[in-house]
């Protein structure tokens, strides 16, 4: 990845409706994302009916039904995904979506996406893990509610099995929704990648841009953010995502932020070498100077332009005499 890969994550903010699904791609490719990620899954394959609601969920959904009901409402059917995959070819942004049973690993693959989006939820689930390991994918693994021994786990699951740990990103992320700011732990970034020696990034999950921008600036290669087309629609992920303009805005930022962090090497920039000459100091003639004289603190001083004898070879100009006569300001 030359650049910061940037994941706009529709996830189930359609609904449960292929038009919606198809206007967040839209939203996506508007905002100059690289790739838009949907979720794929059976409800019943991965919710129990006994399963509660998170507390944001029973905030932003019917409090009456369950998580099974809530979730199965959200399905995409298969053929939802074909047609999303040959919308997303048509737009020319890259399709992804995260699988939350083995029912979606298998359906993933049959589409062919070489890369998979292994979420939280699924960071402790072995025979899930043992069956992605097997596939050769390139994979982005989500570490929210984890510890390091448990993400450590999960790597040497997905390496045993055969994917190499070059194929692998490890995202941090908070499973709040929203995050609060307090929660975030950005550092911890940092940590998991250096911990692993491993590719890492971010999965936002807080109110507005401030953080993934600042993810980027901390070495992130990879940024996830859930969209919306309105924070105010009916559903359990609307409330933390961004509305469309908050998308563009922040692929905008982050594409500003990866220029200016540039190649590290500390030099006069292009745009700034033409302003050495009028910004630096010179020695120049504090008075006016008669030839014969003897440069002293009395008779000299530093002054703009530059473009002269350099304020920092002083020491050398003190003692000699001049050569000429000079007017007060004139360079030496």
């Amino acid at each position: 990845m030359s650049k910061v890969f940037i994941i706009a994550e529709a996830g189930v903010n359609h609904n449960g409706s292929l038009e919606l699904a198809k206007k967040l791609v839209d939203v996506a490719v508007e905002a100059k994302a690289d790739a838009v990620k949907f979720q794929t899954f059976k409800a019943v394959l991965g919710v129990s009916k006994f399963a509660p609601k998170a507390q944001y969920q029973k905030e932003t959904t019917d409090v009456k039904e369950s998580q099974l009901d809530m979730v199965r409402k959200l399905e995409l059917t298969e053929e939802m995904h074909e047609e999303l995959i040959k919308y997303c070819k048509e737009k020319n942004i890259i399709f992804l979506s995260t699988p939350f049973d083995l029912y979606a690993v298998d359906l993933l693959d049959s589409y062919g996406l070489d890369t998979f989006k292994i979420p939280s939820s699924e960071l402790t689930n072995l025979p899930y893990l043992r069956k992605i390991s097997k596939m050769n994918k390139k994979i982005i693994l989500s570490t929210g509610m984890a510890n390091l021994g448990e993400i450590e786990s999960a790597i040497d699951i997905l390496v045993h099995g055969g994917t190499p740990k070059d194929n692998i990103t490890l995202l941090h992320v908070n499973s709040e929704y929203p995050t609060p700011m307090a929660d975030v732990n950005l550092k911890a970034m940092n940590t998991i990648g250096n911990a692993f020696g491993m590719k890492f990034g971010y999965s936002d999950h807080t109110l507005g841009i401030e953080v993934p921008i600042a993810a980027v600036a901390l070495g992130a290669c990879v940024i996830e953010k859930h969209f919306t087309l309105d924070c105010g629609m009916h559903g359990p992920d609307h409330r933390a995502s961004l509305n469309p303009q908050g998308l563009k805005d922040m692929v905008s930022a982050i594409r500003n932020i990866e220029l200016a962090l540039g190649d590290g090497i500390k030099k006069a920039s292009q745009s700034e070498a033409k302003n050495k000459a009028i910004a630096r100091k010179s020695v120049v003639a504090k008075t006016a100077i008669k030839a014969g004289e003897i440069f002293t603190e009395e008779n000299i001083t530093v002054k703009r332009p530059g473009t002269g004898i350099c304020a920092m070879k002083w020491d050398e100009v003190i003692g000699q005499k001049a050569s000429k006569d000079y007017l007060e300001d004139e360079l030496i």
